[in-house]
C-alpha cells in the first residue's frame, strides 16, 4: 500500500510541477485527496518523513558560512522580519476570534503567537526554485534570501530543539564533544570517497545516523543533531558538492512529510475565512521584508527581488507546526490550515514572481525613493573603466583569453567571476577581476561600460552559462562581437544561433594541436627533451 500512496503522490506533484509549482504542493492535495477516500498515514510513510526532513536540517548545516549570515541585511532582516510579522499575524488572528470568526474563536495569546511565528517563515524550496529558474541563485538578491532563510531556519531549530519536553541524558555534552573531535575525521572521508554515489551515502550516513541517530541515543532531538552534522563538515571545501548532491535525495524523502500532512485530514470549512486573510498578508509581509532591505543599504531592485523570493509561507514552519501538534499546543485543524494556506501562498507568489520586471516597473519611481545611499558595495555600479573587452568566467580559459588580450594584444580588459576567492587571486596577480554573475540581470544593469567595448568572451564552466551569457551580452551590448566557448560540435552550434561571432570547440581544437605538435616532432626526428 504504501508503494501505491508514493505513486498517487508522484501523479500530483507531476501535475503541479506542469502548473510550474513546486512538486510538494501537488504531494499535499495527494495527501488531502487520499485522507478523503479513506486513506491514513503508516508508519512508513512517517519514516520515509523524519529521514527527509534530517536531510534538509543537514543539508541547511552544510550551507552554513557565519561570515555572510553576519551581515546585518541577513540577520537583522531576518530577526526583526520574524518578529514583526510573528506580532502582526498573532494581532490579526486575536482580533478574528474576537469577531466570533473560526478557528481562531478561542484562540489564547500563546497560540496566537506560536500560529504567527508559523507563518513568519518563508519556504525555501519555492525560493530557489524560483533563484534557479531565473539563473539567480548567485546574484546578490539571491545570496541574500538564502541567507534569511538560512537564519530562519536555525531559528526553526533551536525551536525544536527546546519544544522537547524530556531532560536529555548525561552523554549529551560528550556526544557534542564527540562530534567536534570528529570532523577532521569527516573531513578525510569527504576526500577520499571520490565523485561516485559513495559520497552521497557518506552524507546520507552522516545526516541520520551520526547526526541524528547520535542526538537520539543521548535524548537531544535528531534534527538538530543533523543539523551540527552538517555543521560538523560545512568548512570542509567539498561542502557545497556535497549539499548540491544530497538535495535530490532529501527531496524524494520529503514526499513522506508532505503525504502525511495530507493523510492527517484536510482543514475544516470554517477555517477557510482564516486562510483567506493569511493569504491577504502574503504582500505585506513582501512589503516589510523591502523596507527592511531598503534600510540596510540594498538598491530598491535588488531589495524588491529578494523580497519577492521570501514572500510565501514556509514547508519548514509546517514542521513547527507539527512539534506544536506533538506538544498538544495546536490541534490537527490548524496544522491541516497551515499546509493548505503554505501550498496557496506557492501559487500567489510563483504568479507574482513570473511579473515581476513588470511589476517593479510599474513602482520604480516609489520604490526608488526609499532607497538610502550610499548602497552596500556589492550592490553598487560596477564600473569597468576603459576595457574595451569583457571575459565572463576566470577559469582557466578566461584567464589564458585576459593574458593574451592584455599582455600581447595590449588591449584593457576586465574580468568578471562569481567566486569570490577566484576575484582575489587575480587581483594579487595584477589583473583587473570584478566580483559578479554573468547570469544574474541585475548585475548586468549595475555594469557601467564604455561605448566602445569590442569583444565579449563567454567563458564560463557550463553551456547553459555561456548561452545565458551570450543573450545578455547581445542585449546590453548589441554591437561587441561575441566569443564562446564548448565541449561538443552541436554546442558550437547553438552558440552560433544564440548570436556568437566565434565559437570554440576547445576539446576537438587541444586534440588537434596535440596531434598538430606530434606529428611536427615525428617530422623533425627524435629529440632529446620532450616536446
Amino acid at each position: 500500500m504504501d508503494v501505491a500512496l508514493v505513486l498517487f503522490a508522484f501523479g500530483f506533484g507531476l501535475a503541479a510541477s506542469l502548473l510550474r509549482l513546486p512538486p510538494l504542493a501537488g504531494y499535499l492535495a495527494a495527501g488531502f485527496v487520499l485522507h478523503a477516500i479513506g486513506f491514513r498515514t503508516t508508519d512508513t510513510i512517517e519514516a520515509i518523513s523524519d529521514l527527509g526532513i534530517y536531510l534538509l536540517l543537514f543539508g541547511i548545516g552544510l550551507k552554513l558560512k557565519a561570515g555572510f549570515l553576519a551581515r546585518p541585511a541577513v540577520w537583522g532582516t531576518a530577526t526583526i522580519h520574524m518578529v514583526a510579522f510573528s506580532a502582526l499575524v498573532a494581532g490579526v488572528l486575536l482580533a478574528a476570534g474576537a469577531f466570533g470568526i473560526p478557528p481562531a474563536l478561542g484562540l489564547d495569546l500563546g497560540q496566537a503567537v506560536m500560529l504567527g511565528f508559523v507563518f513568519s517563515f518563508s519556504s525555501t524550496v519555492l525560493a530557489i526554485k524560483l533563484l534557479e529558474e531565473k539563473n539567480e541563485a548567485g546574484s546578490l538578491a539571491g545570496r541574500i534570501a538564502v541567507g534569511v532563510l538560512i537564519v530562519q531556519d536555525l531559528v526553526a531549530v533551536g525551536f525544536l530543539a527546546v519544544s522537547v519536553r524530556e531532560l536529555p541524558t548525561p552523554w549529551a555534552v560528550p556526544m557534542l564533544l564527540l562530534l567536534a573531535a570528529l570532523r577532521p575525521a569527516f573531513g578525510w572521508l569527504s576526500s577520499r570517497v571520490g565523485h561516485t554515489e559513495l559520497f552521497v551515502l557518506l552524507g546520507f550516513t552522516l545526516a541520520v545516523a551520526v547526526g541524528a541517530g547520535g542526538f537520539a541515543v543521548v535524548g537531544l532531538k535528531p534534527e538538530l543533531g543533523a543539523l551540527v552534522a552538517g555543521v560538523a563538515v560545512s568548512t570542509h571545501p567539498r561542502a557545497g558538492e556535497m549539499a548540491d548532491r544530497i538535495v535530490d535525495v532529501k527531496n524524494l524523502l520529503l514526499v513522506g512529510f508532505f503525504l502525511s500532512i495530507g493523510l492527517a485530514g484536510a482543514p475544516p470549512l470554517e477555517a477557510y475565512p482564516v486562510m483567506a486573510m493569511m493569504l491577504a498578508l502574503i504582500p505585506l509581509k513582501g512589503a516589510m521584508f523591502f523596507l527592511l532591505f531598503t534600510r540596510s543599504r540594498l538598491r530598491s531592485r535588488t531589495a524588491f527581488h529578494s523580497s519577492l523570493t521570501l514572500s510565501s509561507y514556509s514547508e519548514f514552519g509546517l514542521i513547527v507546526a507539527g512539534a506544536g501538534l506533538a506538544t498538544g499546543y495546536l490541534d490537527q485543524g490548524w496544522v491541516a490550515m497551515i499546509a493548505v494556506t503554505v501550498a496557496a501562498s506557492f501559487v500567489v507568489v510563483s504568479v507574482a514572481n513570473a511579473a515581476r520586471s513588470r511589476l517593479y516597473r510599474s513602482r520604480a519611481d516609489l520604490l526608488t525613493r526609499l532607497e538610502r545611499h550610499p548602497p552596500l558595495a556589492d550592490d553598487a555600479v560596477v564600473d569597468c573603466g576603459h576595457a574595451r573587452v569583457v571575459i565572463f568566467g576566470m577559469g582557466r580559459v578566461g584567464t589564458g583569453a585576459y593574458d593574451e588580450v592584455v599582455a600581447r594584444r595590449r588591449m584593457p580588459a576586465v574580468g568578471v567571476d562569481r567566486n569570490d576567492q577566484v576575484v582575489a587571486s587575480h587581483r594579487r596577480h595584477g589583473r583587473n577581476v570584478v566580483r559578479g554573475d554573468a547570469l544574474d540581470r541585475d548585475f548586468w544593469e549595475r555594469l557601467r561600460f564604455r561605448e566602445d567595448v569590442e569583444l565579449v568572451v563567454a567563458a564560463l564552466d557550463n553551456h547553459s552559462s555561456n548561452l545565458e551569457c551570450v543573450r545578455r551580452a547581445r542585449e546590453f551590448l548589441p554591437r561587441a562581437r561575441i566569443a564562446a566557448i564548448a565541449g561538443y560540435p552541436d554546442q558550437v552550434d547553438e552558440l552560433m544561433e544564440a548570436g556568437v561571432d566565434v565559437a570554440r570547440n576547445l576539446y576537438e581544437e587541444a586534440g588537434q594541436a596535440l596531434a598538430d605538435d606530434a606529428i611536427r616532432m615525428l617530422d623533425h626526428g627524435p629529440a632529446s627533451e620532450p616536446v
